[in-house]
């Protein structure tokens, strides 16, 4: 069910699927125009927009159209032999202390359609469903125990610490269709959200800054055909990114971020 948002001056019309989504959604006569450069990341607006991703968790915006020159190209591909960076849940940053406050992702408008869903999930919710779904065999190793019983006071380093200790088990134990098996078993028990990409779609989600936090992964399916006609994504850190008037765009910062797909770590400012 629709609702309004009162943001910028205006009436928006929303609707939230998940606790933790907020989708803008725009009419036939909202269609065409950059209306998040425009408005929602205006100087004006920028700071209380990027604290609403940072309450919500994760902001879906419809219709979207923009030439924005600093969206990069999302690199990487997956192999039927192994999963790759980008198909395990994580945060964007790969390296250094700092992290991006929010990532978007956008789906441009392109020929052929992005047919590979992205699953966002609360980080959470996603560490304890990863813990959860461990396929029997893996699930009975009894150091698993302790973390189970801490689970709900984990800190966030403690959960990332627990994500990189199942992770690494399902990659050295799994085979690639079954770690892709594994993986939908934890989107489902995570609820996350796994909606197909339309064009013009960007979703702004909540990194890292101390609100809400969510993860991210490549949702191929289980039996992946590699090489397989795919519309492509851009991706960006728009705070990082996009200097407001008398602020510098961090270049060090950037120079830390890597690509949660191929690991390579990001140099060039275009």
């Amino acid at each position: 069910m629709s609702q309004l948002l009162e943001f910028a001056g205006l009436s928006w019309a929303v609707h939230r699927p998940r606790p933790f989504v907020l989708v803008i959604e725009r009419g036939a006569e909202g269609a065409g125009d950059d209306y998040l450069h425009d408005t929602l990341l205006a100087s004006p607006w920028r700071e209380a927009f990027l604290q609403l991703v940072d309450r919500t968790g994760l902001v879906v915006c419809h219709k979207l159209a923009t030439r924005h020159p600093s969206y990069r190209d999302v690199r990487g591909r997956s192999s039927k032999g192994r999963l790759s960076q980008g198909e395990y849940y994580h945060h964007d940053g790969c390296s250094g202390p700092s992290k991006p406050r929010v990532v978007e992702i956008r789906c441009p408008q392109q020929a052929v359609p992005r047919l590979t869903p992205t699953a966002v999930a609360p980080h959470r919710d996603a560490v304890a469903a990863m813990l959860r779904c461990l396929p029997a065999s893996l699930a009975a190793d009894p150091s698993w125990a302790p973390w189970r019983e801490q689970l709900s006071g984990l800190s966030g380093a403690e959960l990332d610490r627990l994500q990189g200790l199942i992770t690494r088990t399902v990659r050295r134990k799994l085979k690639a269709d079954s770690a892709r098996a594994y993986f939908h078993d934890v989107d489902a028990a995570a609820d996350a959200y796994v909606e197909p990409w339309a064009m013009n779609e960007s979703r702004l989600i909540a990194n890292h800054h101390g609100g809400a936090t969510l993860q991210h992964r490549r949702a191929c399916p289980p039996r992946w055909s590699a090489g397989a006609a795919n519309g492509s994504l851009v991706k960006r850190w728009p705070n990082e990114e996009l200097a407001l008037p008398g602020q510098a765009i961090d270049t060090a910062l950037l120079a830390s971020f890597c690509s949660e797909e191929d690991g390579a770590c990001y140099r060039a400012m275009a």
